[in-house]
């Protein structure tokens, strides 16, 4: 490839599943996390240069607080001053959308995977935003990759975790999910030295309500950030997410933050 990598994609789905139940958990002890009302356009290219991205909060990704405990020291030596190569996120939110905008350092941009509906996080760098309403089982887990390739994920509950029907099915979970990203790199290359990738999801609310509940403000909904990061320049494949957890579960949604949609 050349120098630049620019891609846009846009998606399609079905959604097809509404269970019931109910969490324990409660507000207390989670971190809010914040989107920012937005009435201006978004133009969905991966690049985050509209102003509105810089008037909502920012969120850093950090490692899981057990994450090096099994590897060698050499490795902890390494991330000892935490994340290598660091990660922000930000989220907005109008009528149609819920819009997260990610901003991730990295020396050596890999996607090896071209298209959508791929379990990504194993193909090379992935972004994975999860999704889901405090008072029920079911959640969503959103990919996108460097390439802007997508996936969308539905879950009825954990426990459905591990089934060939939740591990990227051909068909995505969510018909409108549209995806973008912009590299400053080059892809698939470990002889250069890269910079970073951008990239934009938009959410469909629409499309999560047909599950059973509202995104909106009034309904409490979980969310959590999740990167894989793989790269020449790093020991071992550096994961990092926000908020961070005990360990790199990224399924442990009693450490998920609670989404606050800001009017």
């Amino acid at each position: 490839m050349k120098n630049r990598c620019f891609i846009t994609a846009a998606g399609a789905v079905l959604l097809a599943f509404a269970g019931s139940a109910c969490s324990s958990l409660g507000f207390q002890s989670r971190q809010e996390i914040a989107a920012a009302h937005t009435a201006a356009k978004i133009q969905l290219d991966g690049k985050l240069d509209e102003t509105a991205w810089q008037k909502t909060p920012v969120y850093f990704l950090a490692h899981s607080r057990n994450q090096f405990k099994n590897q060698p020291p050499e490795v902890g030596k390494f991330f000892s001053r935490g994340v290598a190569e660091p990660g922000k996120i930000r989220l907005l939110w109008n009528e149609k959308y819920l819009y997260i905008g990610i901003e991730f350092s990295d020396s050596d941009l890999i996607a090896e995977h071209p298209g959508d509906q791929a379990y990504h996080p194993l193909k090379g760098d992935a972004a994975e935003v999860f999704l889901k309403p405090l008072n029920q089982t079911w959640y969503w887990v959103l990919q996108v990759t460097p390439r802007g390739n997508k996936t969308s994920l539905f879950f009825p509950g954990r426990g459905w975790f591990g089934l060939p029907s939740t591990h990227a099915p051909k068909q995505p979970a969510l018909p409108g999910m549209k995806a973008a990203a912009f590299c400053k790199g080059t892809l698939n290359n470990p002889w250069d030295k890269d910079k970073k990738w951008t990239a934009e999801i938009a959410v469909p609310r629409s499309e999560l309500a047909m599950a059973g509940e509202k995104l909106d403000p009034e309904v409490p909904w979980l969310i959590f950030f999740g990167r894989y990061n793989y790269g020449r320049y790093l020991p071992v494949r550096e994961n990092s997410s926000f908020p961070a957890l005990d360990n790199a579960n990224y399924h442990t949604h009693e450490e998920y933050g609670l989404l606050k949609m800001m009017k």
